[in-house]
């Protein structure tokens, strides 16, 4: 796996922060796969948007961008030069085609530019139907919507194949944040429906897999808090394989995943329905397959009164890696001390593909 260094621009944004240490226990060692990669007909030679269709998505990377309307943000890049055939994009630290078996890599470090509204770096494509950021016809929703005509699509499909090579191997034991990433995502205007997160405790072998729904208040509630002081809108969490919640001198969940281990991902909107389904080991005899079906539409999820549901909200598809790990907030208390010491977050897509 090709180890990825810092570019001169985010070492200078990084500066003072590598001195940090680590608490941690002594990593685990990481199991070699010995997979056959010929099957997913991946060029190595070629920049992503050569091996997958990027008609459809543009990228946010963990760099300053230097021109443009973005200067002094974080750099994003078009669908146009993400899928131009005559000079393909590709970046040689955060998305970049692996060498040795042409999957599409994306890498974020735990601290390096973000966009405005997380605190989290991320190397994640965003879906976008049309041209214009905020156009209706950008997104989609669900069949119910009382608008529906006036979206890019009604539902949609994400298809990924993938593996998680890297996690963060610092960070706070009781945060679920710590040690994770995700890696495929629905947003809609506030919220998330959905969230596909792995996560892998530093001493473990096995990391875990699992996806969360974030319940939608009406607006004067989105930032609301119970008579407990917490957030009414929250993460709903389900476990598909190993568990999301692991602290320290928990058990190994050998029933996940371990890192350089493909699995699968397929989400399908239908209707009003969100139908999930998860595959480990897929194609070999040892396939396991997960499934959820939530109805998007219906709100009251798991009987939480304060959730309306997302019938009446436009969304789109992310995937990549966005990193939950970072240094700026309690809710994960991670370091950053370079990307030889682990501090970032890494998955390789070997299957990417979007219908909409």
């Amino acid at each position: 796996m090709k180890k990825c260094q810092l570019s001169m621009l985010a070492v200078a944004v990084l500066v003072g922060v590598a001195g940090c240490s680590s608490t941690s226990p002594e990593p685990a060692p990481k199991k070699e796969f010995n997979y056959d990669y010929s099957v997913y007909q991946l060029d190595t030679s070629k920049a992503p948007g050569q091996n997958f269709d990027m008609s459809n998505w543009k990228i946010t990377l963990p760099e300053l961008a230097t021109e443009g309307s973005r200067n002094g943000k974080a750099l994003e890049i078009n669908k146009h030069d993400l899928s131009n055939q005559q000079t393909p994009y590709q970046h040689k630290d955060w998305f970049y085609t692996d060498p040795t078996n042409g999957g599409l890599v994306f890498v974020a470090p735990n601290e390096a530019p973000t966009t405005p509204n997380s605190k989290n770096t991320r190397s994640e494509l965003r879906a976008m139907l049309a041209e214009k950021y905020n156009e209706p016809a950008n997104n989609f929703v669900v069949a119910s919507h009382p608008d529906a005509a006036e979206y890019g699509a009604i539902g949609g499909q994400l298809k990924a194949t993938l593996s998680v090579d890297q996690v963060s191997v610092s960070g706070q034991y009781n945060r679920n944040n710590a040690f994770a990433v995700v890696i495929g995502q629905i947003h809609g205007s506030k919220n998330e429906p959905l969230k596909i997160v792995y996560r892998k405790l530093p001493e473990h072998e096995f990391g875990s897999l699992s996806w969360n729904y974030e319940l939608n208040p009406i607006p004067e509630q989105q930032d609301a808090r119970d008579s407990n002081g917490k957030k009414l809108r929250k993460d709903i969490r389900h476990d598909v394989f190993g568990k999301h919640n692991l602290r320290q001198g928990s058990a190994e969940p050998t029933d996940g995943i371990r890192l350089g281990e493909i699995f699968a991902y397929e989400v399908n909107i239908k209707g009003d329905n969100m139908q999930l389904i998860f595959t480990k080991s897929p194609g070999t005899a040892d396939e396991k397959v997960k499934t959820f079906d939530v109805d998007l539409s219906k709100g009251n999820y798991k009987g939480h009164e304060v959730d309306q549901g997302y019938g009446s909200d436009w969304m789109y598809f992310k995937a990549g890696a966005y990193n939950q790990c970072n240094t700026k907030a309690s809710s994960s208390n991670c370091q950053w001390r370079g990307m030889e010491a682990g501090d970032y977050t890494q998955a390789t897509f070997f299957q990417l593909e979007l219908n909409q």
